[in-house]
């Protein structure tokens, strides 16, 4: 019924928990999960968990804010791109928020490490995984640049853990992606961020947990679960007018249509 479309089931919170995190999602009607990786280091670890659950699935990529971890090259991508269960390229992007001192100038490397990634799926034909956070200028541009726009192996994908502005997802939307909310949008802080789950068209729109981070209320500073992907489907009913079954049916839709290589378990 419910798809997680990005969650870190690899990460030490899960380690030693997956019975139990399997039983949750489950019992909680969640059919399918996408295990997104941050690091080749852990590219073995993401995998195998997709190899070894038949309704798990796993992407390649190294995130933006990773430092100190190994560089991926093109060839990197595409090997791994090649094997069983992978079904996306990232989780990629740019991310300005923590600068540490450093200028925007100074994150050349990440903007390298992006477009590699934007090469890998044009490439591949996987969609992109896209993180941004204080980048969405430059997020967008290079995307514009690498990832042939209007071309018929134009990259496509989704922009992961939305929180931007509403301009930002109409570029988004405009060059094709979708856009996935997470259980930020459940935070009472979080107005504004609503406002923009209402622009997106129900066709566009995916739910994520992002675990184990980002839990949605009511369960909001515990270990996030992909178990608990219904609350951010239970907020996006509300804010559409729609059923709970109709934003799962939707989102899982969405999911299958953009990340075409997962099969039904």
């Amino acid at each position: 019924m419910f798809t997680d479309s990005h969650c870190h089931l690899n990460f030490p919170e899960f380690k030693d928990r997956m019975p139990e995190v399997l039983t949750a999602m489950r019992e909680a009607q969640v059919t399918r999960a996408l295990c997104i990786c941050t690091t080749l280091e852990e590219f073995d670890d993401v995998h195998a968990l997709a190899e070894q659950h038949p309704h798990l699935w796993a992407t390649v990529g190294v995130h933006p804010d990773n430092e100190g971890v190994r560089e991926p090259t093109l060839d990197d991508l595409l090997q791994r791109a090649a094997l069983p269960k992978v079904v996306g390229i990232g989780e990629t992007g740019l991310d300005y928020y923590r600068l540490n001192g450093r200028s925007v100038a100074d994150m050349a490397w990440q903007r390298e490490r992006y477009r590699v990634h934007i090469q890998a799926a044009r490439q591949t034909g996987l969609p992109l995984v896209i993180h941004t956070r204080s980048s969405s200028d430059d997020t967008l541009a290079i995307l514009r640049e690498e990832g042939g726009v209007g071309q018929t192996d134009a990259a496509r994908g989704v922009f992961h853990c939305f929180t931007e502005t509403t301009e930002v997802a109409r570029a988004a939307l405009d060059l094709g992606f979708y856009l996935s909310f997470s259980g930020i949008i459940t935070f009472k802080s979080a107005a504004d961020l609503r406002d923009v789950v209402g622009f997106v068209p129900m066709d566009r729109l995916l739910i994520e947990t992002d675990s184990p981070y980002l839990a949605p209320v009511p369960y909001r500073g515990k270990t996030n679960s992909p178990a608990y992907v219904p609350w951010v489907a239970k907020q996006v009913a509300e804010l559409k007018g729609l059923s709970v079954e109709s934003v799962a049916e939707a989102t899982t839709a969405n999911f299958l249509s953009l990340f075409d290589r997962v099969q039904a378990p």
